[in-house]
């Protein structure tokens, strides 16, 4: 039998979303064209008038989405989340209710109708990220966070803003974005901090908006009102995420490859393929799911190290998905270098070191029907120990994978 941990309730359907564990992340706007991260507008305290010039040459002349799609569900991914607004305010769907919009630029195209259709034709489940943050929009207050927060005249420039009507706008968008593009999986709103927070994007109205157009919807808690997921961000928890009251949650950890979310150029950090591998088994392994991000170019495509990273990861999967889909943390405990996931009664015991002969596996013996390496499904000798533990006999010799995983069959 599968674990059966008590996890807190949810308002959507979360049925699919713990089943699937591994998505796609996609940064994309305006600031893949500085290609220096995506607060590139907050860090340099970017005017209007030079932040204009990218909005006035956006023309991602070789976007095609149909190739995200493929290489994410090449990568094993089973859905995506695409930033339909960042804190830009830059939008690449058609509102009707700006002008700061994709459909303005050279470029021309509804990005995110284009993206919907590319990936659901894959058979990707599709969710929008949407920025609560807006630092082109005129009723958005400067702030700490706001480009213009050192201008000597900002008290002057905040006169007037109203951020009630800030947050209509956002209503009146998320409406368009769950009404005009089908059924909507994910709806991820970032992100409150200590000066915003709910009662300032009146959430409460926010979400019941959501819901009235597409009730099973799963909506993070980044509003500061709790819903579906906690979205734990460029951290590795090492036990399953609870609540404020210690319940066990749905959970989604958000990562990048490097350090930047958007495209950057000159970013050096990126991940090995191991560590993302090893950065996917965590998160199942505490009970989680993995949002792993890319930031296409201005060009519109993902570049080198993005495609070298999710084939890599891919290359893992084809062998090894059996041990990520549907899996959760195990009910044993494992030693040290040693990651379990468990779906019903298949163990996997994945190997983040690979010891000289043999591991041993604490609380396992005469608990096992059969044992084989799960990437070829090649026997494994084990044995029981005295003491309670199950030993593996490995070869001498550790298969080509970056993670080499034991498929162990638990007896009934």
């Amino acid at each position: 039998m599968s674990p059966d941990y008590k996890v807190r309730k949810t308002p959507g359907d979360t049925s699919w979303f713990t089943q699937d564990r591994f998505g796609m992340f996609i940064h994309w706007g305006l600031y893949a064209m500085p290609a220096r991260h995506e607060w590139v507008k907050n860090h340099e305290k970017t005017p209007e008038e030079k932040y204009d010039k990218y909005f006035k040459y956006f023309n991602p002349d070789l976007y095609d989405p149909k190739e995200w799609a493929r290489a994410a569900k090449n990568a094993g991914m089973k859905y995506a989340v695409l930033t339909s607004k960042h804190h830009e305010g830059f939008c690449l769907f058609d509102s009707k209710f700006t002008d700061y919009k994709s459909t303005n630029t050279p470029c021309g195209r509804d990005l995110v109708k284009e993206y919907v259709e590319a990936f659901r034709a894959e058979g990707l489940r599709v969710g929008f990220y949407y920025s609560l943050l807006d630092w082109h929009h005129p009723e958005f207050p400067i702030d700490s966070l706001h480009p213009r927060r050192d201008d000597e005249n900002r008290e002057e420039q905040n006169k007037g803003r109203d951020i009630k009507k800030y947050a209509q706008y956002m209503r009146d968008q998320v409406t368009e974005l769950l009404t005009n593009y089908g059924k909507i999986d994910i709806l991820w709103f970032d992100f409150s901090y200590g000066e915003k927070g709910k009662d300032e994007w009146e959430a409460e109205k926010l979400i019941a908006t959501a819901r009235a157009i597409q009730p099973d919807i799963i909506i993070d808690n980044r509003t500061q009102i709790e819903q579906d997921i906690w979205t734990p961000e460029q951290v590795q928890p090492r036990e399953w995420v609870r609540d404020d009251n210690g319940n066990l949650v749905v959970w989604e950890l958000c990562q990048t490859f490097s350090g930047s979310w958007g495209y950057h150029r000159e970013e050096s950090t990126w991940l090995s393929p191991e560590m993302l591998v090893r950065m996917l088994v965590n998160t199942v392994s505490c009970g989680g799911n993995l949002l792993l991000n890319v930031g296409p170019t201005a060009r519109g495509y993902l570049d080198s190290r993005a495609v070298a990273a999710l084939e890599a990861i891919g290359g893992w999967m084809r062998y090894n998905s059996r041990a990520i889909y549907g899996c959760t943390q195990s009910e044993f405990k494992a030693p040290p270098d040693v990651r379990y996931t468990q779906k019903g009664n298949r163990l996997y015991v994945h190997l983040f070191a690979y010891p000289f002969r043999y591991v041993y596996l604490p609380g396992l013996a005469g608990k096992v029907d059969y044992a084989q390496f799960l990437h070829d499904a090649s026997e494994v000798f084990y044995g029981n120990e005295e003491n309670g533990e199950l030993r593996i006999d490995l070869p001498r010799v550790m298969p080509c994978t970056l993670v080499p995983v034991i498929e162990l069959f638990l007896k009934d």
